[in-house]
C-alpha cells in the first residue's frame, strides 16, 4: 500500500513544504549561478528515464560553464566546474531543483536516481529492474558510497531497494543522505570532478 499510493502522497505532501520554505533560498543560488557560470545558465535540463524507462526532463542546478576548447569542443569537468558549482555540488543543493519533478510525478524523494537515457540498452535483465520504481532524489545507494562505489554494487543496490521499498526504509535513507550531505562523502569518484560512465561492464 506505502509503495503504490501513500509514497507518492507524501513525496507530493513533502516537496510541496520545502519549497514553499526555501524558495527564497533557491531564488539566491540561482542568480549566483547564473554570474558563475559566465552566461550558461543557472538550470539543466536533461532527458533521463523514469518509471518504466519512460522519459522526462529532470532539473538540475548547473555547476559547469559552457567553455569550449580552440576546436569547439567542450572543456574537461574539472576545468569548467566553478567554485559556486562546486559549493553547490557538495553539499547536494544542485539536486534541489528536482523536488519540481517529484511535484510532477516524474520523481519520488526516495529511488534509484536517475541516470543517462544511453545507459539503458546497456542493463542487464536485472540491473534494468531499477526502473521498476520512480527515480529518486536521493536512494539506498547514495546511502551506501553515491558516486564513490562501482557501478555494478550501485545497481545491486538500487534492486534491493526496489525489492524492500518501506516507509521506515524510506525514513532510514533520508536521515543517512542528511548524515552524508554534512560529512560530504562519495561526492565523486577519486581524481574526477564527477562519476565515470557506464559501459555495461563497470
Amino acid at each position: 500500500m506505502y509503495k503504490y499510493f501513500w509514497k507518492k502522497v507524501i513525496d507530493f505532501t513533502l516537496s510541496f513544504l520545502v519549497l514553499s520554505f526555501l524558495w527564497p533560498i533557491l531564488l539566491v543560488i540561482t542568480v549566483w549561478l547564473h554570474f558563475a557560470n559566465k552566461g550558461a545558465g543557472a538550470f539543466f535540463l536533461q532527458d533521463r528515464p523514469g518509471k518504466d524507462g519512460k522519459i522526462f526532463k529532470v532539473i538540475k542546478f548547473k555547476t559547469m560553464t559552457d567553455e569550449r576548447d580552440a576546436d569547439g569542443n567542450l572543456l574537461p569537468d574539472a576545468e569548467r566546474l566553478t567554485k559556486v558549482g562546486r559549493f553547490v555540488r557538495s553539499f547536494s543543493i544542485d539536486e534541489l531543483p528536482q523536488l519540481i519533478n517529484v511535484l510532477k510525478g516524474d520523481m519520488a524523494l526516495i529511488g534509484p536516481r536517475p541516470l543517462l537515457v544511453r545507459y539503458l540498452p546497456l542493463y542487464n535483465k536485472e540491473q534494468v529492474r531499477r526502473h521498476e520504481v520512480r527515480p529518486g532524489i536521493t536512494g539506498w545507494a547514495q546511502c551506501n558510497g553515491r558516486n564513490a562505489i562501482s557501478w555494478t554494487k550501485r545497481f545491486e543496490l538500487d534492486v534491493w531497494y526496489v525489492d524492500h521499498c518501506s516507509f521506515l526504509l524510506d525514513l532510514r535513507i533520508i536521515f543517512l543522505t542528511i548524515r552524508n550531505v554534512l560529512v560530504r562523502e562519495g561526492i565523486s569518484q577519486e581524481g574526477r570532478a564527477t562519476m565515470e560512465g557506464f559501459n555495461g561492464s563497470n
